[in-house]
C-alpha cells in the first residue's frame, strides 16, 4: 500500500472510529476533495468550515437573550448537523485560523459542543491544514488543539495523480467501527506498554513547531488505543487465536490478501502520539506474541508469558474479554488465571483483581481460587 493510499485508508478508519483527524499537506493537493468524496461515499452530510473566514463566536456561540437568560446561539452549520443527527464536520485551512479562533475550536473538537448546542455523537470531525509557511497568514497550531487531533501527512505521489487523472481518484473503502471489546482490549495493551515506559505518558514538546503536531499525553494515548482497536492490531492480530474471533480480527482492517495493514495503524498511532513514542508502541505490539484470552480461560495449563509487561498485557486482555463476554462462567474462570499470575507477579494480579471485582456479573459465584488470593485482594483494597 503506497503512502498516499495508507493515509486515505487511515482517514476512513479514523472517521469510522470517530477519531478527530487532521490532514497536513501543501495547497492544491486534493485534501478537501478527498474528504468530500469520503463523505459522499459514506452518505454523510458534510459541513465545510473554513478557519480563515470565521470568528470565535462561530464556535463558542453568539450570546443572545432567550427566556430571560443568555443563550449562546450556534451557527447554522452546527444546527444543520444537529438536525441531521450525523454527518462530517470538515474544518478546512486550520492554520489560517488565528489563536483566538483556534481556542474557540477546542470544545468543538473534544466535546463536540458549539455554543449551547451539543453535536450528535455520530458527527465525525476531519480537519485540513497547510504548513504555516505555506498558508496565507499562517499560524502554528496551538498545543492544546494539536493534542486533540490525529495528524496525518498528505503526500502527493506522481503515480497516484497520474492514475487518478486516467481512471478517477480512489475513495477509500468504508471501515467498520471498532467494537467495545476491541477498544477495551487495545486500551489494556496501551496501558501495559505505558507501565513499562511511564516517561512516555506525557511529553509536552519544548517548541511551538513540535507542539503543533502529535505528542504523547493521556488524551492522545487514548486516541492511539482506539486507532489500534479500529485496525485490530496488537492482541487480536498477534495472538494464536484460530476461531471465528481470531479470523475476524486478522481481516477486519485487511489490505490485499486479507492481511492487517500495519502501515495504516502506524499512520494513526504516529499521528496521535508522535513518531518517537508511536514507533516504540508499534514495535512493542509487534513483538508481544501473547496467548489467546479464551485459551487461558479454558486451559488451566496454557503457558503464561515470563516478562512482566507481557503479563500486564495478557491479563488486561483477559479482563477485557471477560467483561465484554458478561457471562458468570467467564468471570469465574478469569480468577483462575489471576491466581496463576499472582504466584509470580502479585502486583500484576492486583490490578486485574480490582477490575474483575468491579465487573462482577449478576449470578456469578465467588470461585474457590479467590481463597488463594486473599493477600492480593487485601493489597487491592477488596478485602479487609
Amino acid at each position: 500500500m503506497s503512502s498516499q493510499s495508507a493515509v486515505r485508508a487511515a482517514v476512513a478508519v479514523a472517521v469510522a472510529a470517530n477519531l478527530p483527524v487532521i490532514l497536513w499537506g501543501a495547497p492544491g493537493t486534493g485534501k478537501t476533495s478527498s474528504v468530500l468524496a469520503l463523505g459522499a461515499r459514506l452518505g454523510l452530510p458534510v459541513e465545510v468550515v473554513v478557519g480563515s473566514i470565521r470568528e470565535p463566536s462561530d464556535f463558542s456561540g453568539l450570546p443572545v437573550l432567550r427566556d430571560g437568560g443568555t443563550w449562546f446561539a450556534p451557527p447554522r452549520w452546527a444546527e444543520r448537523l444537529a438536525a441531521a443527527g450525523h454527518g462530517l464536520l470538515f474544518l478546512d485551512e486550520l492554520t489560517t485560523a488565528p489563536p483566538a479562533v483556534q481556542a474557540a475550536m477546542l470544545r468543538v473538537v473534544l466535546e463536540r459542543t458549539v455554543g449551547d448546542l451539543t453535536l450528535p455523537d455520530e458527527v465525525r470531525i476531519v480537519a485540513a491544514a497547510n504548513p504555516p509557511d505555506q498558508a496565507a497568514d499562517g499560524w502554528d497550531l496551538s498545543a492544546p488543539l494539536a493534542n486533540r487531533l490525529i495528524h496525518l501527512h498528505w503526500q502527493v505521489e506522481a503515480a497516484d495523480i497520474a492514475e487518478g487523472f486516467a481512471t478517477g481518484f480512489a475513495v477509500p473503502e468504508p471501515a467498520p467501527a471498532p467494537s467495545p471489546a476491541a477498544v477495551a482490549r487495545a486500551r489494556a495493551l496501551v496501558g501495559a506498554f505505558l507501565r513499562v515506559r511511564p516517561e512516555l505518558v506525557l511529553a509536552v514538546p519544548d517548541s511551538p513547531e513540535r507542539a503543533g503536531r502529535g505528542w504523547p499525553s493521556p488524551r492522545s494515548w487514548e486516541m492511539a488505543a482506539r486507532a489500534v482497536a479500529a485496525c485490530e492490531l496488537g492482541m487480536a492480530a498477534r495472538t494464536s487465536a484460530t476461531g471465528e474471533d481470531g479470523e475476524a480480527a486478522r481481516t477486519s482492517a485487511a489490505g490485499e490478501g486479507g492481511k492487517v495493514s500495519e502501515d495504516v495503524v502506524a499512520e494513526l498511532v504516529l499521528g496521535a502520539v508522535g513518531e518517537a513514542a508511536g514507533f516504540e508502541l508499534i514495535s512493542w505490539l509487534r513483538n508481544l506474541d501473547l496467548p489467546d484470552p479464551q485459551t487461558l480461560l479454558t486451559d488451566r495449563h496454557a503457558p503464561l508469558p515470563d516478562r512482566v509487561d507481557r503479563l500486564y498485557a495478557v491479563l488486561g486482555a483477559v479482563v477485557s474479554h471477560v467483561l465484554a463476554d458478561g457471562s458468570p462462567q467467564a468471570w469465574e474462570q478469569a480468577w483462575t488465571v489471576v491466581a496463576r499470575v499472582a504466584r509470580s507477579a502479585p502486583d500484576v494480579a492486583a490490578g486485574a483483581a480490582r477490575s474483575l471485582a468491579r465487573g462482577r456479573p449478576a449470578g456469578a459465584a465467588l470461585p474457590h481460587t479467590m481463597l488463594e488470593l486473599a493477600p492480593i485482594l487485601r493489597s487491592a483494597g477488596l478485602l479487609r
